[in-house]
């Protein structure tokens, strides 16, 4: 097994413990106590930013076709116009500090809508009980928010379970549990897949495609990975709508785009038949202007335990990329600067 330092916050322990997380998560919304009442919810908004707001994308990919009421995904300042008193709002910040999702959740409340915060505590946390809202918490423990895959994405599902918006998640959850603990024990005994994948992409700048929804959740979460852990350079977009332009910006400069991206698609049994032809046809359309093209197919039954076995690879991938380039994975110096200058 491969040299995993420097990790001074201990990213690859909590990636690793993704099973233990679903399982400490479910616990968490499953006993919360005070939900907002059910009748008349007409629409769920998600709101969140970085490593907690793709709870919410987690949670539109696999409520969304299952809701009777539409989930909206919501990474801003700003609250939707048409958020009201028939809206659940799920407002995820892992500190509970993110001044967008403080902003949007403290608008949704001024008008009337039925919050459920989910956060280790921060001002969320505060002001949620002034509110008289109730909180989810998330293990303070986990070291940054993009660890916390499993704590940000379970609570909006559960709650949604409970209100009767959505129905068979307990088992979805089981079946996404045991997944992740066939991979991990795969990476344990033999590391092959996740070397040879950071080994493939190597110095090349990772361009993600997924299919779908859920594709595009994976995908997006991949970008993030790389941009994070490793600290490089990635890009992500979704079929089909690459379909209707992206693949049009190949069309020249081969002589440079060989050298410099390498095509990684996220496949899954979820996918549209003309989606899952599409992938086929842009691998093919892309092979002679990247230096490679990587298809990585995801395993487990149903769709939430195939996209979070996407993502655990993804994550166990960009681990891999931060540790051969000698790359601490946990701290983003860049990221706290922006804040204290915007604090500023």
């Amino acid at each position: 097994m491969t040299d995993r330092h420097p990790d001074s916050l201990g990213m690859w322990d909590a990636t690793r413990a993704l099973g233990s997380q679903l399982v400490t998560a479910a616990g968490s919304a499953g006993g919360v106590e005070g939900l907002p009442p059910a009748e008349g919810v007409t629409a769920v908004c998600v709101m969140g930013m970085g490593g907690s707001g793709i709870g919410g994308d987690v949670t539109a990919a696999i409520a969304g076709p299952r809701s009777p009421v539409p989930v909206v995904v919501s990474k801003s300042y700003g609250c939707p116009a048409w958020v009201g008193p028939d809206t659940l709002v799920i407002a995820i910040s892992f500190s509970g500090d993110t001044e967008e999702t403080l902003e949007a959740a403290h608008a949704a409340v001024g008008v009337g809508a039925r919050l459920v915060a989910v956060t280790s505590g921060g001002r969320l946390a505060s002001l949620a009980r002034e509110w008289g809202a109730p909180v989810v918490p998330i293990d303070a423990s986990i070291p940054m928010p993009r660890a916390a895959i499993a704590a940000v994405s379970v609570p909006p599902l559960l709650v949604m379970e409970r209100l009767g918006l959505l129905q068979g998640i307990p088992s979805h959850l089981d079946a996404a549990i045991d997944q992740v603990a066939r991979r991990v024990a795969e990476f344990d005994a033999d590391d092959g897949l996740v070397r040879r994948l950071a080994r493939r992409i190597g110095r090349t700048v990772p361009l993600v495609y997924g299919a779908g929804a859920l594709g595009e959740v994976a995908a997006w979460r991949w970008k993030g990975q790389f941009n994070e852990n490793p600290k490089v350079p990635s890009f992500a977009n979704r079929v089909p709508e690459l379909t209707h332009n992206e693949v049009c910006g190949w069309a020249q400069h081969g002589d440079v785009t060989r050298q410099v991206f390498t095509l990684v698609q996220l496949r899954h049994d979820h996918e549209h038949r003309q989606d899952a032809r599409r992938m086929e046809l842009v691998a093919e359309l892309c092979d002679e202007v990247v230096a490679d093209v990587i298809t990585v197919e995801a395993a487990g039954e149903g769709d939430l335990a195939q996209l979070l076995d996407l993502v655990l690879l993804g994550d166990l991938v960009s681990l891999q990329m931060a540790a051969d380039a000698g790359v601490d994975p946990g701290p983003v110096p860049v990221l706290d600067d922006l804040k204290v200058r915007l604090r500023g």
